[in-house]
């Protein structure tokens, strides 16, 4: 049976394993310090498909089938498949789900989707409701980019806070059993508004919702920061991860500049490559995760990782109007 910690934080009773993972990126991602640890790299962002948006799906597919052959599976072992994507009505995993015929749940969390799509299959597998879930996520930043902000080709100008959407998409299949970092804990956010109506200044947004969840989950837990090897955030950019290293000290008096690293800071190489803050995107933490960070725990190099995935829950129809933006954080503890 599955252990309630406090308001937020749970610890499965039956641990699920991340026994594989599938990750692909786009070009420019390819270009970063991170290029060897996914398993594909597009040199075409349309993927040779007909729109960014089906290039998307192909991604998505991608990661999900690489996956899938790593592991000696096919869709048909796969009890459920829980996907979401940053399109309206998440159309990339609903395309993906009528190609893998899995049974289908989809999730929005914006950015923080890897991190709540690992939560509810660690939930499914600790329930003995699956055997084997497929996780998946994905996001291009030339569909993300028209629908949030600007079509890339108008070429507006970008603040030095803005992030870039990182295309690409992660995979990851949660099993009941068998050898992979385990789903140990998980801590779900709560939605928080903080005033910000800058959809160019994410970082500053996301930025309270990581510091108060991991404050949550370490007075959840009993646990301190240097229990974890790394504790990485999912897409803050330089300017959010500084930000959320201030308010996590005067939240809960805890010091994470030694073992605390971003995904939208690793992916890029900021010296080299023009991505102002860095990179967002519900691929962001999952291509790093499943990719770079999911091979250096099997390796041995990592035992302990804390993955705290941030998420901003604005539309366009809601900055249109005015609306701040809602911002939401999930933790997970992966331990081998």
């Amino acid at each position: 049976m599955a252990v309630k910690l406090g308001r937020q934080t749970w610890a499965p009773g039956r641990i699920p394993v991340i026994v594989q993972t599938g990750t692909v990126v786009g070009p420019i991602e390819g270009e970063g310090p991170l290029r060897e640890w996914f398993d594909r790299v597009y040199t075409d962002p349309v993927a040779g498909e007909r729109s960014f948006e089906q290039a998307e799906k192909e991604m998505m597919l991608n990661a999900c089938y690489t996956a899938l052959h790593k592991a000696g599976k096919t869709p048909t072992d796969v009890d459920f498949f829980l996907a979401g994507d940053l399109l309206n009505q998440i159309i990339t995993s609903g395309f993906a789900a009528l190609s893998l015929q899995i049974p289908f749940l989809g999730l929005y969390g914006a950015c923080s989707t890897a991190a709540e799509s690992l939560a509810v299959a660690a939930a499914l597998v600790d329930a003995g409701c699956a055997g084997l879930v497929l996780c998946a996520v994905s996001s291009h930043n030339s569909t993300a980019e028209r629908q949030y902000r600007y079509p890339t080709e108008y070429g507006s100008f970008r603040k030095p806070t803005a992030q870039g959407t990182v295309t690409g998409a992660g995979a990851a299949l949660v099993a009941a059993e068998g050898n992979g970092p385990r789903i140990t804990h998980v801590t779900v956010g709560v939605v928080e508004d903080y005033g910000i109506k800058d959809p160019f200044n994410l970082g500053a947004a996301m930025a309270p919702a990581a510091a108060t969840t991991l404050a949550r989950h370490f007075a959840d837990t009993g646990r301190s920061p240097d229990y974890y090897d790394l504790i990485v955030t999912g897409d803050l950019g330089s300017f959010g991860h500084r930000l959320m290293l201030d308010l996590v000290a005067e939240k809960g008096g805890f010091d994470l500049t030694k073992n605390s690293q971003d995904c939208g800071v690793m992916i890029y190489d900021a010296e080299r490559q023009d991505v102002h803050a860095g990179g967002s995107g519900c691929a962001c933490s999952a291509v790093v995760v499943f990719g770079y960070l999911y091979r250096q725990m099997v390796a041995g190099n990592l035992r302990r990782l804390l993955l705290c995935a941030t998420g901003a829950l604005h539309s366009p129809t809601s900055v249109q109007q005015g609306e701040d933006i809602p911002v939401i954080a999930h933790a997970v503890s992966l331990e081998m």
